[in-house]
């Protein structure tokens, strides 16, 4: 049994347990849980944003995303493009990593706002539906609001090596706010 100031004590550990920690979770665990899930949305945003804004891995390019958007009820279709590619690709390559995690889960959160509005009434599964959009939104909220753990280029930066609760609340309600506002320019 483990002293009560252990430091892998944690409120985190298995609840229930009876103060048995042989089965909680240590920090690293933690903090590679959160490496993994920075990396799998972040990837997957930045992929999105590359197709929007360069055309790679089979993507429409500019022009051709300008049209969606200008179709979606978007005005000025392509540099609608452009703020939606750049959101994803910087708000990815920041997840990725770990740099100014908030305001990168925040841009990733927005961006996936919009798509959830223009795709809602499809339905929840694939293909017309939203569950993935979902996911990819809640994984960068989520991000968001923990901080990018240890492994992460924001423990270098003095404000945001200790991550608090206050930056990710900040940062999400600036991207759902500006999220709405785009929503509002829609026709």
């Amino acid at each position: 049994m483990s002293s009560p100031l252990s430091p892998l004590r944690s409120p985190l550990r298995d609840y229930g347990s009876g103060g048995d920690d042989r089965h909680a979770a240590t920090p690293h665990a933690y903090d590679i849980g959160l490496l993994v899930l920075r990396l799998a949305v972040g990837l997957i945003m930045a992929a999105h944003g590359a197709q929007k804004l360069f055309g790679w891995f089979s993507g429409p390019g500019l022009d051709g995303t300008g049209q969606f958007f200008a179709a979606s009820g978007y005005p000025a279709g392509k540099a609608m493009a452009v703020v939606a590619g750049l959101s994803e690709t910087l708000g990815g390559l920041g997840l990725v990593l770990g740099l100014l995690t908030p305001l990168a889960g925040a841009a990733v959160v927005g961006t996936m706002v919009n798509a959830l509005a223009v795709k809602w009434g499809g339905g929840f599964f694939a293909p017309e539906g939203v569950e993935y959009e979902l996911l990819l939104t809640a994984g960068a909220g989520a991000l968001a609001l923990t901080g990018p753990g240890r492994y992460a280029v924001d423990r270098l930066l003095p404000v945001l090596r200790n991550h608090r609760l206050a930056y990710g609340v900040a940062a999400l309600v600036f991207g759902v706010i500006v999220a709405f506002v785009m929503l509002l320019v829609r026709d």
